[in-house]
Protein backbone atom coordinates (compact mmCIF):
# COMPACT_ATOMS: atom_id res chain seq x y z
CA UNK A 1 0.00 0.00 0.00
CA UNK A 2 1.43 3.37 -0.97
CA UNK A 3 1.44 6.55 1.07
CA UNK A 4 -1.84 8.33 1.66
CA UNK A 5 -2.80 11.95 2.12
CA UNK A 6 -3.74 11.18 5.72
CA UNK A 7 -0.24 9.86 6.37
CA UNK A 8 1.19 13.20 5.29
CA UNK A 9 -1.09 15.04 7.73
CA UNK A 10 -0.01 12.64 10.49
CA UNK A 11 3.62 13.36 9.69
CA UNK A 12 2.97 17.09 10.05
CA UNK A 13 1.53 16.45 13.50
CA UNK A 14 4.59 14.36 14.37
CA UNK A 15 7.06 16.88 12.97
CA UNK A 16 8.39 14.45 10.38
CA UNK A 17 9.62 16.39 7.29
CA UNK A 18 8.06 15.44 3.94
CA UNK A 19 10.24 15.03 0.86
CA UNK A 20 8.91 15.72 -2.65
CA UNK A 21 10.39 15.83 -6.14
CA UNK A 22 9.02 16.07 -9.65
CA UNK A 23 9.05 13.37 -12.34
CA UNK A 24 7.99 13.30 -15.95
CA UNK A 25 8.65 9.69 -17.05
CA UNK A 26 8.76 6.07 -15.94
CA UNK A 27 12.54 5.86 -15.47
CA UNK A 28 12.88 8.87 -13.17
CA UNK A 29 9.75 7.86 -11.26
CA UNK A 30 11.27 4.45 -10.49
CA UNK A 31 14.50 6.05 -9.28
CA UNK A 32 12.76 8.59 -7.05
CA UNK A 33 10.44 5.99 -5.56
CA UNK A 34 13.31 3.58 -4.85
CA UNK A 35 15.17 6.42 -3.12
CA UNK A 36 12.25 6.87 -0.71
CA UNK A 37 10.72 10.13 -1.92
CA UNK A 38 7.34 10.70 -0.22
CA UNK A 39 5.53 12.75 -2.89
CA UNK A 40 6.25 12.53 -6.59
CA UNK A 41 4.73 15.52 -8.34
CA UNK A 42 4.02 15.28 -12.04
CA UNK A 43 4.41 19.02 -12.26
CA UNK A 44 3.50 21.15 -15.24
CA UNK A 45 7.16 22.24 -15.08
CA UNK A 46 7.61 19.30 -17.45
CA UNK A 47 6.42 21.71 -20.15
CA UNK A 48 9.84 23.35 -19.94
CA UNK A 49 11.96 20.45 -18.65
CA UNK A 50 10.72 17.70 -20.98
CA UNK A 51 8.92 19.49 -23.81
CA UNK A 52 10.99 22.63 -24.36
CA UNK A 53 8.36 25.33 -23.84
CA UNK A 54 9.29 28.67 -22.31
CA UNK A 55 6.42 28.57 -19.77
CA UNK A 56 3.96 26.02 -18.41
CA UNK A 57 1.02 27.56 -20.28
CA UNK A 58 1.07 25.52 -23.54
CA UNK A 59 0.76 22.18 -21.73
CA UNK A 60 -2.47 20.31 -22.49
CA UNK A 61 -4.46 17.92 -20.35
CA UNK A 62 -3.72 15.15 -22.85
CA UNK A 63 0.03 15.71 -22.51
CA UNK A 64 -0.22 15.93 -18.74
CA UNK A 65 -2.16 12.66 -18.53
CA UNK A 66 0.32 10.95 -20.85
CA UNK A 67 3.26 11.81 -18.59
CA UNK A 68 1.35 11.16 -15.36
CA UNK A 69 0.43 7.65 -16.48
CA UNK A 70 4.09 6.89 -17.26
CA UNK A 71 5.19 8.19 -13.86
CA UNK A 72 2.51 6.25 -12.00
CA UNK A 73 3.63 2.99 -13.62
CA UNK A 74 7.05 3.48 -12.08
CA UNK A 75 5.88 4.09 -8.50
CA UNK A 76 5.09 1.60 -5.74
CA UNK A 77 5.30 3.63 -2.52
CA UNK A 78 5.15 7.40 -3.06
CA UNK A 79 2.01 9.49 -3.30
CA UNK A 80 1.77 10.65 -6.92
CA UNK A 81 0.21 14.08 -7.47
CA UNK A 82 -0.54 15.50 -10.92
CA UNK A 83 -0.77 19.19 -11.79
CA UNK A 84 -3.89 20.28 -13.60
CA UNK A 85 -2.57 22.38 -16.52
CA UNK A 86 -3.55 25.92 -17.39
CA UNK A 87 -7.20 26.35 -18.46
CA UNK A 88 -8.12 22.75 -17.65
CA UNK A 89 -9.95 23.77 -14.44
CA UNK A 90 -10.46 27.56 -14.41
CA UNK A 91 -13.51 27.84 -16.67
CA UNK A 92 -16.01 26.16 -14.35
CA UNK A 93 -16.33 23.69 -11.53
CA UNK A 94 -17.77 21.11 -13.92
CA UNK A 95 -14.70 21.49 -16.13
CA UNK A 96 -12.45 21.02 -13.08
CA UNK A 97 -14.35 17.89 -12.01
CA UNK A 98 -14.08 16.45 -15.50
CA UNK A 99 -10.35 17.20 -15.77
CA UNK A 100 -9.45 15.95 -12.29
CA UNK A 101 -11.63 12.87 -12.59
CA UNK A 102 -10.17 12.04 -15.97
CA UNK A 103 -6.61 12.34 -14.62
CA UNK A 104 -7.33 10.02 -11.69
CA UNK A 105 -9.18 7.46 -13.85
CA UNK A 106 -6.75 7.42 -16.78
CA UNK A 107 -3.41 7.67 -14.98
CA UNK A 108 -3.85 6.09 -11.56
CA UNK A 109 -2.39 9.05 -9.67
CA UNK A 110 -3.82 9.61 -6.21
CA UNK A 111 -4.27 13.39 -6.20
CA UNK A 112 -4.23 16.56 -8.27
CA UNK A 113 -2.74 19.99 -7.69
CA UNK A 114 -4.14 23.32 -8.80
CA UNK A 115 -2.86 26.85 -8.44
CA UNK A 116 -4.28 29.86 -6.66
CA UNK A 117 -6.35 30.74 -3.63
CA UNK A 118 -8.87 33.16 -5.10
CA UNK A 119 -12.58 32.49 -4.36
CA UNK A 120 -13.19 30.48 -7.54
CA UNK A 121 -10.21 28.24 -6.80
CA UNK A 122 -11.41 27.72 -3.22
CA UNK A 123 -14.85 26.74 -4.47
CA UNK A 124 -13.26 24.30 -6.91
CA UNK A 125 -11.10 22.70 -4.22
CA UNK A 126 -14.12 22.30 -1.97
CA UNK A 127 -16.17 20.64 -4.69
CA UNK A 128 -13.40 18.27 -5.73
CA UNK A 129 -12.76 17.35 -2.10
CA UNK A 130 -16.47 16.75 -1.52
CA UNK A 131 -16.58 14.12 -4.27
CA UNK A 132 -13.45 12.35 -3.06
CA UNK A 133 -10.70 13.82 -5.24
CA UNK A 134 -7.70 14.77 -3.07
CA UNK A 135 -6.37 18.24 -3.91
CA UNK A 136 -3.05 19.89 -3.17
CA UNK A 137 -3.15 23.69 -3.23
CA UNK A 138 -0.46 26.08 -4.44
CA UNK A 139 0.02 29.73 -3.43
CA UNK A 140 2.73 32.35 -3.65
CA UNK A 141 4.47 32.30 -7.00
CA UNK A 142 2.02 30.51 -9.30
CA UNK A 143 3.70 29.82 -12.67
CA UNK A 144 0.40 29.62 -14.56
CA UNK A 145 0.01 33.35 -13.76
CA UNK A 146 3.43 34.21 -15.19
CA UNK A 147 2.10 36.96 -17.45
CA UNK A 148 0.57 38.74 -14.45
CA UNK A 149 3.05 37.97 -11.69
CA UNK A 150 6.29 37.09 -13.47
CA UNK A 151 8.73 34.90 -11.57
CA UNK A 152 9.51 37.36 -8.77
CA UNK A 153 9.19 36.49 -5.11
CA UNK A 154 5.65 36.95 -3.80
CA UNK A 155 4.46 38.09 -0.38
CA UNK A 156 7.10 40.77 0.10
CA UNK A 157 4.60 43.49 1.00
CA UNK A 158 2.17 43.45 3.91
CA UNK A 159 -0.86 43.29 1.65
CA UNK A 160 0.60 40.47 -0.45
CA UNK A 161 1.55 38.53 2.66
CA UNK A 162 -1.94 38.90 4.14
CA UNK A 163 -3.50 37.74 0.88
CA UNK A 164 -1.28 34.65 0.62
CA UNK A 165 -1.92 33.74 4.25
CA UNK A 166 -5.68 34.09 3.73
CA UNK A 167 -5.52 31.98 0.58
CA UNK A 168 -3.60 29.19 2.33
CA UNK A 169 -6.08 29.13 5.21
CA UNK A 170 -9.01 29.08 2.80
CA UNK A 171 -7.49 26.18 0.84
CA UNK A 172 -7.11 24.19 4.05
CA UNK A 173 -10.67 24.93 5.11
CA UNK A 174 -11.92 23.93 1.65
CA UNK A 175 -10.43 20.45 2.07
CA UNK A 176 -6.97 20.58 0.51
CA UNK A 177 -4.68 17.96 2.05
CA UNK A 178 -1.50 20.06 1.58
CA UNK A 179 -0.43 23.35 0.07
CA UNK A 180 2.69 24.28 -1.87
CA UNK A 181 4.28 27.59 -0.82
CA UNK A 182 6.43 28.84 -3.70
CA UNK A 183 9.02 31.61 -3.60
CA UNK A 184 7.72 33.55 -0.60
CA UNK A 185 9.66 34.99 2.38
CA UNK A 186 10.65 32.43 4.99
CA UNK A 187 8.95 34.31 7.81
CA UNK A 188 5.64 34.26 5.92
CA UNK A 189 5.99 30.54 5.23
CA UNK A 190 6.70 29.99 8.94
CA UNK A 191 3.47 31.78 9.92
CA UNK A 192 1.40 29.85 7.38
CA UNK A 193 2.90 26.53 8.45
CA UNK A 194 2.09 27.22 12.10
CA UNK A 195 -1.52 28.16 11.32
CA UNK A 196 -2.46 25.30 8.99
CA UNK A 197 -3.46 21.80 10.16
CA UNK A 198 -2.31 20.43 6.79
CA UNK A 199 1.28 20.14 5.53
CA UNK A 200 3.01 23.00 3.75
CA UNK A 201 5.43 21.99 1.03
CA UNK A 202 8.00 24.69 0.37
CA UNK A 203 9.91 25.58 -2.74
CA UNK A 204 11.94 28.68 -2.17
CA UNK A 205 10.04 29.34 1.06
CA UNK A 206 12.59 28.67 3.78
CA UNK A 207 13.26 25.73 6.07
CA UNK A 208 10.23 25.95 8.36
CA UNK A 209 7.74 24.33 5.96
CA UNK A 210 6.55 20.81 6.72
CA UNK A 211 8.23 19.53 3.57
CA UNK A 212 10.28 20.58 0.59
CA UNK A 213 9.93 20.05 -3.16
CA UNK A 214 12.29 20.76 -6.04
CA UNK A 215 12.14 20.23 -9.77
CA UNK A 216 14.30 17.13 -10.22
CA UNK A 217 15.99 18.56 -13.31
CA UNK A 218 17.23 21.46 -11.14
CA UNK A 219 18.47 19.15 -8.39
CA UNK A 220 20.43 17.04 -10.91
CA UNK A 221 21.86 19.95 -12.85
CA UNK A 222 19.94 19.17 -16.02
CA UNK A 223 18.36 22.60 -16.37
CA UNK A 224 20.09 25.32 -18.39
CA UNK A 225 18.94 27.98 -15.95
CA UNK A 226 18.41 27.38 -12.24
CA UNK A 227 15.86 29.27 -10.10
CA UNK A 228 17.50 31.23 -7.26
CA UNK A 229 16.16 28.91 -4.56
CA UNK A 230 17.25 25.59 -6.12
CA UNK A 231 20.26 23.56 -5.01
CA UNK A 232 22.16 21.48 -7.56
CA UNK A 233 23.38 18.22 -6.05
CA UNK A 234 24.93 16.87 -9.25
CA UNK A 235 25.97 18.34 -12.61
CA UNK A 236 24.32 15.66 -14.69
CA UNK A 237 24.25 17.93 -17.73
CA UNK A 238 28.04 17.84 -17.98
CA UNK A 239 28.23 14.14 -17.11
CA UNK A 240 25.77 13.16 -19.84
CA UNK A 241 27.41 15.46 -22.38
CA UNK A 242 30.81 13.90 -21.71
CA UNK A 243 29.45 10.35 -21.91
CA UNK A 244 27.78 11.05 -25.25
CA UNK A 245 30.90 12.80 -26.54
CA UNK A 246 33.07 9.83 -25.51
CA UNK A 247 30.71 7.41 -27.23
CA UNK A 248 30.70 9.52 -30.38
CA UNK A 249 34.49 9.63 -30.48
CA UNK A 250 34.75 5.86 -29.94
CA UNK A 251 32.40 5.26 -32.87
CA UNK A 252 34.36 7.64 -35.13
CA UNK A 253 37.65 6.02 -34.08
CA UNK A 254 36.14 2.55 -34.62
CA UNK A 255 36.77 1.66 -30.96
CA UNK A 256 33.07 0.81 -30.44
CA UNK A 257 32.01 -1.91 -30.66
CA UNK A 258 35.20 -3.71 -29.67
CA UNK A 259 34.62 -6.82 -31.80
Amino acid sequence: MGLTTQQLITWKQQGRPIVALTAWDFAFAQLLDAAGIDIILVGDSLAMVALGYETTLPLTLDAMSHHAAAVRRGVKRALVVCDLPFLSYQESISQAIHAAGRVLKETGVQAVKLEGGHPTAIETVARLSDIGIPVMGHVGLTPQSVHRLGYRQQGTTESEAERILSEAIALSEAGAFAVVLEHIPANLARIITAKLPIPTIGIGAGSDCDGQVLVTADLLGLSEKQPPFAKTYLNLRDIVTKAVSDFSQDVRDKKFPEN
